[in-house]
């Protein structure tokens, strides 16, 4: 008994120094994959954000719906296209992207925060003016011609105005926000998420930007996580054609996120339950961590 005593004393021990480094700090989490369905994760993930707010962090979520956008198209008999990952997005698919993510997903999150104690508000970037979007320009090039994919309303950050976000954390609520934007002509427009976490990370000059996968993190060519990266060890790793594929935009997001301010960049694995907890108070981690 003792030594289970002693044990859970020394978690909270090693706790310790990590809630003072992070007090009155803010992380801007990204969450998505897995911990968005797996039942148990989506607890677990809620008790981490309330735990962090209640020893000062301010935690951010930003969150994506691509599968449950996919759900509810099909289910209305609309086809889903792509175009390099992206998804071709007219009005009245962007339609269902504003009811999925600012409303069916967006107050699940903000509910299930609130069930275990938290005071999440639910957001979309067209809130307070906080996200100010043009429409994304996609270029098909080939030997002969040059040529702009319209992918219709699916966008990129042109500004972001943090206040409504600051206003929130300093009177202890927790913002949950849908990564959709308006554009000067008053469009909306759906961005992803990644970009709109590491936009706003580097805005609110947060201390960390977490994005949750559905990987490890970063491997190398005999799949061993890497962490502990710098700005440039991480430009070399892509050039390097080590980091590739769809990891490559998330390393992207991360780098940029540490260019332009923000301390570290955490690529972590949301399919390990309490992975937020695990990678920001102990010594161990759960993913890949960039530093500027």
């Amino acid at each position: 008994m003792t030594d289970c005593f002693d044990n859970t004393a020394e978690i909270l021990i090693e706790a310790l120094p990590y809630i003072q480094r992070l007090d009155r700090k803010t992380v801007v989490i990204k969450y998505g994959g897995n911990a968005m369905v797996d039942e148990q994760l989506k607890s677990s993930f809620a008790q981490d954000i309330v735990l962090l707010k209640q020893v000062g962090v301010n935690p951010v979520i930003v969150h994506g719906g691509g599968p449950q956008i996919g759900q509810l198209l099909e289910r209305i008999g609309k086809e889903s296209r792509f175009i390099e990952g992206m998804r071709v997005t007219d009005r009245e698919t962007m339609d269902v992207v504003q009811m999925v993510l600012g409303g069916l997903v967006n107050k699940e999150i903000v509910s299930l925060i609130n069930t275990h104690g938290g005071r999440a508000v639910g957001l979309t970037g067209k809130d307070g003016g906080l996200i100010n979007a043009r429409r994304l320009e996609l270029t098909s090039s080939s030997e002969q011609t040059s040529e702009i994919i319209d992918l219709g309303h699916v966008g990129q950050v042109e500004s972001i105005d943090p206040s409504v976000v600051k206003m929130l954390d300093e009177d202890d609520f927790i913002p949950v926000i849908a990564p959709v934007g308006v554009g000067k002509d008053g469009a909306s427009y759906n961005i992803n998420a990644d970009l709109v976490a590491g936009k706003l990370a580097a805005v609110l000059g947060a201390e960390k930007l977490l994005l949750l996968t559905n990987t490890p993190g970063v491997l190398d060519n005999d799949g061993q996580l890497l962490t502990g990266l710098d700005a440039g060890t991480t430009d070399q790793l892509i050039e390097d054609g080590i980091i590739h594929g769809g990891m490559l935009p998330k390393v992207a997001c991360a780098l940029d996120a540490v260019k332009s301010g923000v301390k570290t960049s955490h690529i972590i694995d949301g399919r390990v339950k309490h992975s937020v907890l695990l990678e920001l108070l102990t010594n161990q981690g759960v993913g890949t961590l960039i530093r500027g």
